[in-house]
């Protein structure tokens, strides 16, 4: 079974025999519908079922002219709202099935952010249309956790916050001149690194890591679409999965000054959460590509 299905609220799922129910029923009674074609006398096909606000299943398959469903993957999914950036996408395939990881160069987090496309057949309809020129305008990132916990925020006054904001700016600035080979610019990120590493390894004789480090989000395990971060709470909502009755928390989070949304079972976070406070878990990305 899927790892995140208990993200989305199908954590008391114990068998197969009900995994494979819950998959018929994306498939009988899917709340959207898509193919494209593939080859002659087979498409491939997408059922989704949403089961609360933005959240639910997409079952992936080929189906043949007699309209026969054979299926090949599944996943949950979550939908997120807004537009989290507007830098570079690079797409490219899975090499064991029909899916799609989408990689984002983002200047704000230093780091190339590697997520599961959830949009695949617009991508592939986009890209027959387009003959393989598919223009990207921005992609929606959002997260699926299993479970979290909430800490309290870092006490800043707006001296501070300003300060901060400009850092940020001033960061960007030198990591889009370092990309273009700028050598000035490349000593001052790493002399920058080494200030940095330097302060916290001061600091962390007498604070707490968490009271040092405002956000942060970073590769976590083997898989390269999964993360672990830490977010302020911008804004909070809970929505019922209609199937399974459980509560799932859907937080906005802004990490790194990247504003994405992320889900969680609201039985597995430790705290109570709020805007304004913190939000620390392990996600698994996902992310819609904007045509």
């Amino acid at each position: 079974m899927h790892q995140y299905l208990k993200a989305v609220g199908f954590g008391k799922i114990k068998s197969r025999k009900e995994l494979y129910e819950i998959l018929s029923d994306v498939e009988n009674k899917f709340t959207y519908h898509e193919l494209v074609y593939m080859e002659e006398e087979m498409d491939f096909c997408e059922y989704q079922r949403e089961y609360g606000a933005g959240i639910g299943i997409s079952l992936y398959g080929d189906i043949d002219i007699n309209e026969y469903f054979r299926k090949q993957y599944y996943c949950p999914f979550f939908i997120g709202t807004g537009i989290t950036s507007y830098a570079d996408i690079i797409i490219d395939r899975r090499m064991d099935r029909e899916s799609y990881i989408g990689i984002c160069e983002d200047t704000k987090i230093g780091i190339s952010l590697i997520f599961h496309m959830q949009n695949t057949l617009e991508y592939l309809k986009e890209r027959e249309l387009t003959k393989d020129k598919v223009k990207y305008t921005s992609v929606t990132l959002s997260g699926l956790c299993n479970s979290g916990t909430i800490l309290l925020p870092i006490k800043k006054d707006k001296l501070q916050v300003r300060k901060q904001k400009e850092e940020v700016t001033n960061r960007m600035l030198l990591m889009d001149a370092a990309k273009n080979g700028d050598p000035v610019a490349i000593e001052s990120l790493t002399l920058d690194d080494i200030d940095t590493y330097s302060e916290v390894s001061r600091r962390l004789v007498t604070e707490d890591v968490f009271s040092i480090v405002d956000t942060y989000i970073m590769p976590y395990g083997v898989e390269c679409d999964r993360y672990s971060i830490m977010g302020e709470i911008k804004s909070l909502d809970v929505v019922k999965n209609e199937y399974s009755k459980e509560d799932i928390y859907i937080m906005r989070l802004e990490v790194n000054d990247l504003t994405f949304d992320i889900c969680v079972p609201v039985n597995e976070v430790t705290g109570e959460p709020a805007p304004g406070r913190r939000f620390k878990a392990d996600m698994w990305l996902q992310g819609r590509v904007n045509f």
